[in-house]
């Protein structure tokens, strides 16, 4: 059920994927979302048609392998376990595809369950209004 975009510098399709694959893990560790739940769009951009910005905000030294993580997912977990995700993608992202956990930047956006359809035109985790 997690939509995730990866954004980051540098097109190298092993690195997109090692971010890919880090990302999924853990979310399968940490939120138990299961493992074929995957729906990731990847991109890296060249710094001439596509760039990042990012400064040092909150005072985190940040270099070009800067990683942005934006998940989109249903509403419901505490900030203890939204912790534990960030720590986990930092981890496993640096173990993975080399990237400092600094370089690491995460957003979450929680929704509904009617806000989501994969597909057929149906909201599958809402039913019809009776």
């Amino acid at each position: 059920m997690p939509f995730v975009r990866i954004d980051t510098l540098g097109t190298d399709p092993a690195r997109l994927d090692a971010l890919g694959q880090a990302v999924q893990e853990a979310l399968v560790e940490t939120l138990r979302v299961p493992p074929e739940d995957r729906f990731q769009v990847l991109t890296g951009h060249d710094g001439v048609t596509g760039t990042l910005r990012y400064g040092d905000y909150p005072g985190i030294r940040r270099d070009d392998s800067v990683v942005f993580v934006a998940i989109t997912l249903r509403a419901g977990r505490g900030a203890d376990l939204k912790r534990a995700l960030y720590r986990r993608i930092a981890e496993l992202v640096h173990e993975r595809a080399g990237t400092e956990p600094r370089n690491v930047f995460v957003t979450l956006t929680e929704n509904d369950d009617a806000d989501w359809s994969f597909g057929h035109g149906l909201a599958q985790y809402a039913p019809a209004d009776g």
